[in-house]
């Protein structure tokens, strides 16, 4: 059954498949004429005239219009279901194959599957850290929603879009996107819902170190409105749906299969809710009481209930060790010097070796309190930390602005010990993290730079 082109082109290849004349076709109810306009593309059907057509054409109204048998459909919807499953709770890169499979499957005859399908791929490349590729998809959806807004929503894309750009490096970039987003949120007078919070995750990277920028106000004013939610861990659950969909699906009951798929989705979406805000609670309270937008027992609230919701899922660990980094800052900010190592400590057992920003921060803290107490140990501390950087710039390709900020402030502990040298090096491998290429060599390098 011919499934390609427009409408048009299907009333008139089954039409001819069938050797009826645009007359015979248009019976008693409707004009030759009018059906040449649907065949040329120049009318499209209502839909009670493309059931009428479909009772004479032997087809479905569903693949008339869509190109696809009801049965296809279904299992397509349940295709980008399972895919979103594979996204949230599996492997990001399955996920990338899987919406690209289905764009091919939908095709442009199927628009809005194949746009939330492109829409989904471009949310596995930038899960998977492919930065690059995710903003020419996102940027090509985005094109895609200013000509046909019924298939896309122009403004998750342009969040998405900011958060990449801000990861790629392009800050400016990034906040033209993000002051465009906050007028639309403003406009919806919107704190609430995914969209808000994606956008207050975005905004607290964009517009840290701009303490009177609008965009904080917003990020402040969704942590008030929402708060950062308990959340029970419900992996399990999540998983046993999502296998008894895929059970249902090998059994041939697609319905049953979409709705557990659904069941699976909902289950999830509130620690991921969860998980946003407690991110967003955490870059907050980092930086809010040391630019003086927080007292510190509402930074450190904020930053202990974010912490918890990351202790109750094992997967998490690298960002429930962050928690206690971000709890460690503050009790330095409050002069307890042996709190905040207890707590650099507790996340650096947590990590396990593991090299990357949150443990050189870590040992960044363990070096600050160090220096508190007049302690000795301090160059060699700043030593480990050093050595998780460069295993972790060496396993990262991609500019790193959290790491430029670490190695930003490792470079100025090492000023405060004197460590010049040291300090010179920090600094340029700060540059180089946030894609800036120093070729002067001997270069003095002002710590502002990468601030």
């Amino acid at each position: 059954m011919p499934s390609q082109g427009t409408i048009g082109d299907r009333v008139r290849g089954l039409r001819l498949s069938r050797r009826m004349s645009q007359a015979q076709l248009a019976g008693p109810d409707l004009s030759d004429s009018y059906v040449s306009l649907i065949e040329s593309g120049k009318r499209t059907p209502t839909p009670v005239v493309a059931r009428l057509l479909a009772e004479r054409l032997g087809c479905t109204t569903e693949f008339l219009l869509h190109g696809i048998e009801p049965r296809q459909r279904i299992d397509t919807e349940l295709g980008l279901r399972h895919a979103e499953l594979e996204l949230q709770h599996g492997d990001p890169s399955v996920a990338a194959d899987r919406f690209g499979e289905i764009v091919k499957v939908a095709g442009e005859e199927n628009a809005m599957l194949a746009a939330h399908a492109r829409l989904g791929r471009a949310r596995s490349l930038e899960a998977q850290g492919k930065v690059g590729p995710a903003v020419e998809a996102f940027e090509r959806l985005r094109r895609e929603a200013a000509a046909h807004p019924e298939r896309l929503a122009d403004l998750p894309l342009t969040v998405a879009l900011s958060r990449c750009y801000h990861r790629a490096g392009d800050t400016l970039r990034a906040r033209d996107l993000a002051a465009l987003a906050l007028s639309q949120m403003h406009h919806l007078a919107l704190a609430q819902g995914e969209i808000a919070v994606e956008l207050a995750a975005s905004l607290v990277e964009t517009e840290a170190g701009r303490p009177q920028s609008p965009g904080l106000s917003y990020v402040r004013h969704v942590l008030t409105v929402n708060g950062v939610p308990s959340v029970v861990n419900r992996t399990s659950e999540i998983h046993s749906l999502w296998e008894a969909s895929v059970a249902a699906a090998e059994g041939e009951d697609s319905a049953l299969a979409v709705r557990l798929a659904d069941d699976a989705i909902a289950t999830g979406r509130p620690a991921r809710m969860a998980f946003r805000l407690a991110g967003i609670a955490l870059e907050w309270a980092r930086f809010a009481v040391s630019l003086g937008e927080a007292s510190f027992d509402e930074a450190h609230g904020l930053a202990t209930t974010a912490s918890e919701v990351f202790s109750a899922f094992p997967e998490k660990v690298g960002e429930h060790a962050a928690g206690l980094v971000v709890l460690a800052r503050l009790r330095l900010a409050c002069k307890d010097p042996d709190g905040a190592a207890v707590l650099a400590t507790s996340a650096l057992d947590m990590l396990a070796g593991r090299a990357g920003p949150v443990a050189a921060t870590g040992h960044l803290m363990r070096a600050e309190a160090a220096l508190a107490r007049g302690g000795g140990e301090v160059t060699a501390i700043l030593g480990s930390a050093r050595d998780l950087l460069n295993v972790f710039r060496a396993e990262s390709s991609p500019p790193d602005r959290e790491s430029a900020r670490v190695w930003r402030e490792l470079g100025d502990l090492y000023g405060r010990v004197g460590a010049g040298e040291e300090q010179a090096n920090a600094y340029r491998r700060a540059l180089e993290a946030a894609g800036v290429r120093d070729a002067m060599v001997g270069m003095t390098v002002d710590s502002a730079l990468v601030r």
